[in-house]
């Protein structure tokens, strides 16, 4: 109980940021016209800022990790596959069931686990957090857009999606940081110390801002989108995103120590916990952005985030234990 009790007093305030932009968007105290000019600075300035601090100061070869990158896509992958096959229907077809698979899979890794799992498990973490983010940013994310314009018949079809899709990534300026981090780190660069203090000081600000803009942007999200559904289409996928993913990652990544694959348990540990975070808020953009029903995406993420202080801080507690 002692244990439970640390994690809760650890992961607390990060939840609390949540809920404070939630209610802050809620009750209008942040107009949400705001919104949008604080998700713009996370993306390109602080969380870029705090991706490059981490890249940069972390082994080349944690960056490097092959066992995690295959280990990881292959759950992904699985995870897209079975939320597809759950949940596509007559009335939910492809542009729904494959973003809704897109949250089942992709955590809120940016915005809430670097600082959240830095946090909780140290600075020797962020190398694979780092990968997992390449891993749902460039491929899961990709294929699942892919796969939502499958009912397609005007020439748009899934590569033109998946295309598409690659040049968002090209575009995100996370990614870039990400590998200009590996670069500085493989050649020891380190940046002339007022650039330096700049770059720290955006990536200080990143962990609160991001936390408030992820409520802040689910509070706008239900009030936009706010029309009856049953519980039935997205309460399932919010739990298969919190209990189902990381159960996933835990055996297939223990099935594969076994078989001698060279992941080392505190990478897995890392893996697991990754996989146990709520959905990445950022799915309802694109799902408004590809006409899938925002409102169940939108539901999925608020519901899974709710109940990630308790499953998140749960399985925080007893993989440490």
């Amino acid at each position: 109980m002692a244990g439970v009790l640390t994690v809760l007093l650890v992961t607390f305030p990060f939840f609390a940021l949540v809920l404070a932009g939630f209610v802050a968007a809620r009750r209008r105290m942040l107009p949400l016209d705001a919104i949008a000019g604080l998700n713009s600075f996370v993306l390109y300035f602080a969380l870029p800022a705090m991706l490059y601090r981490f890249g940069s100061t972390t082994p080349i070869a944690q960056l490097l990790d092959a066992a995690v990158f295959g280990v990881y896509l292959l759950c992904g992958l699985v995870m897209v596959a079975f939320a597809i096959a759950m949940t596509l229907s007559r009335r939910i077809r492809w542009n729904d069931a494959a973003l809704g698979a897109l949250v089942a899979a992709f955590p809120n890794t940016g915005f809430m686990g670097v600082p959240l799992l830095a946090a909780l498990m140290g600075p020797d973490s962020v190398g694979t957090v780092i990968v997992l983010i390449v891993v749902d940013m460039v491929i899961i994310s990709s294929l699942c857009i892919a796969l939502s314009r499958l009912d397609q018949r005007d020439g748009g079809g899934a590569m033109a999606a998946a295309g598409k899709a690659l040049r968002g990534v090209v575009t995100n300026p996370m990614p870039w940081a990400i590998i200009l981090g590996a670069l500085a780190s493989s050649l020891e660069f380190t940046l002339p110390g007022p650039i330096q203090t700049t770059v720290w000081l955006l990536a200080d600000a990143a962990s609160p801002v991001a936390l408030f803009t992820i409520g802040a942007v689910l509070a706008r999200s239900q009030m936009q989108a706010d029309h009856p559904m049953p519980w039935g289409d997205y309460v399932p996928v919010a739990l298969m995103k919190l209990l189902l993913h990381p159960l996933l990652v835990l055996l297939v990544g223990t099935m594969a120590i076994q078989l001698g694959v060279p992941l080392d348990p505190f990478a897995l540990t890392v893996m697991v916990l990754v996989a146990a975070l709520p959905s990445a808020s950022n799915v309802s953009l694109l799902a408004e952005r590809f006409g899938a029903d925002n409102g169940r995406i939108a539901r999925i993420i608020l519901v899974s985030t709710a109940l990630a202080f308790l499953t998140f801080s749960g399985a925080v507690a007893w993989l440490r234990g």
